[in-house]
């Protein structure tokens, strides 16, 4: 073998260790740090949640699951524009209230979400609750055990009624007034 051809082998064998190493960087920051959670964009949400029908309303689309039925009982408006408060209802923090602003609040086990659950069946990133358009909305983020709503899995955006059941992992939480 010519000496040409050897230091082509040994660069390109160089080569393929580094790219070795940067994929077992890479999938250690994911494991460390977790994936990146996409902001919703305005449009996507409101046709997502079946909200008014937008310009794009002719492309195909996934399928769109029903919100929750509002529960009976209490009278009055059964919508979460009059939410000022998240309890959690069961689970290591069962008793906890949270006031609602208008931000988005993040929930996981990730030190950066709004409220920290920290057991077996919750993701880093695990849900988010957004104010749109007056509306209070659960948004799975895609976890692994999955957010539901009244016992069905969240796989769209969706309105929260007051009182209605959210579980997240191993906690629930409802909004109220």
């Amino acid at each position: 073998m010519s000496e040409l051809t050897l230091l082509v082998l040994q660069l390109g064998f160089l080569l393929l260790l580094w790219v070795f190493v940067f994929a077992i960087v890479y999938a250690l920051r994911s494991d460390l740090f977790g994936q990146r959670v996409r902001k919703l964009q305005p449009d996507a949400a409101a046709a997502s949640a079946g909200a008014a029908p937008s310009a794009s309303a002719t492309a195909p689309t996934a399928a769109v699951s029903k919100p929750a039925p509002a529960p009976t009982g209490g009278g009055g408006d059964a919508t979460s524009e009059n939410a000022s408060r998240l309890v959690i209802t069961s689970g290591a923090k069962s008793g906890a209230e949270f006031p609602l602003g208008r931000d988005e609040i993040t929930i996981g086990r990730s030190s950066d979400s709004a409220i920290i659950i920290r057991d077996d069946y919750t993701s880093t990133h695990h849900a988010r609750l957004m104010l749109w358009n007056g509306r209070w909305m659960i948004q799975d983020l895609d976890s692994t055990n999955g957010t539901f709503l009244n016992g069905s899995r969240v796989t769209v955006p969706t309105p929260i009624p007051l009182g209605a059941t959210v579980k997240v992992g191993a906690t629930t939480f409802e909004l109220r007034r």
